[in-house]
């Protein structure tokens, strides 16, 4: 995968809703926007975190009015420099946008590429990159905590100190170890005793959280089992019902 160049997508399904969002990033995106879109002012000479009207363009024709959002890096979901296009919900033109985009020099971007890029980019960490699916993809108010708790950093910081504390586990020891015959003492065993359960205890509680966070996310297998005609059908559409958004 190549992050040299520039890419492109639509970051909204086209079609539903009034506005569709098409998100460009990389290397001369800002100047390849400004090739389709026509303004008060260009985008090349737009300050960071601005928003321009204009239309895009395709030769003499119009295709589009359009509000442009400029990122310029590092501050972008990629870190790179990056243009937000805000247009009309339509398949058609979507498409017709997108197509004058890798005409003048993107290409569409392959499936994760943009947050692939942000973590790359040192913009997040893994555990937040794999954590942006699980937002989408959330359909609780429970997995939208955790989805949204881990993409702010909540579990890095934890896994963060939990590492440090065996870090500094691992160096005691090696101290002791590699000064066990001078009359030297860097922990007595008590210390290393308790820096040693709490590291355990610190490891199985992350163990069980995964278990916990897991079935929030994945769900639990649960079987209806009863007689005919005990109400099996009725109790499952209930709770279809109570799990269909109002």
């Amino acid at each position: 995968m190549n992050f040299d160049d520039c890419i492109c997508a639509p970051a909204t399904i086209p079609g539903t809703g009034a506005i569709s969002l098409i998100r460009v990033s990389g290397k001369d995106s800002i100047d390849i926007v400004d090739k389709i879109f026509k303004g008060r002012h260009s985008l090349a000479d737009s300050p960071s975190s601005s928003i321009r009207y204009g239309t895009v363009i395709d030769g003499d024709g119009v295709v589009d009015e359009v509000l442009a959002a400029v990122f310029r890096a590092p501050h972008s979901y990629t870190g790179e420099d990056s243009v937000e296009i805000s247009c009309h919900a339509s398949s058609y033109i979507v498409s017709r946008i997108l197509s004058l985009l890798c005409r003048f020099g993107a290409r569409m971007a392959e499936p994760g590429e943009f947050t692939r890029r942000a973590f790359v980019n040192g913009k997040m960490d893994l555990a937040q990159a794999e954590a942006v699916a699980d937002l989408i993809a959330s359909s609780s108010e429970q997995s939208h905590r955790l989805a949204l708790n881990q993409l702010r950093g909540k579990y890095s910081s934890y896994l963060k100190q939990l590492r440090d504390r065996l870090l500094e586990l691992t160096a005691l020891l090696e101290l002791e170890l590699d000064f066990s015959d001078e009359e030297v003492e860097f922990a007595d065993s008590a210390h290393l005793q308790e820096l040693t359960s709490r590291a355990i205890a610190e490891i199985e509680k992350t163990a069980a959280g995964f278990d916990v966070g897991n079935a929030i996310r994945t769900g639990v297998p649960v079987v209806i089992a009863g007689a005919p005609n005990s109400g099996k059908s009725t109790l499952l559409r209930c709770v279809n019902l109570l799990e269909t958004p109002t």
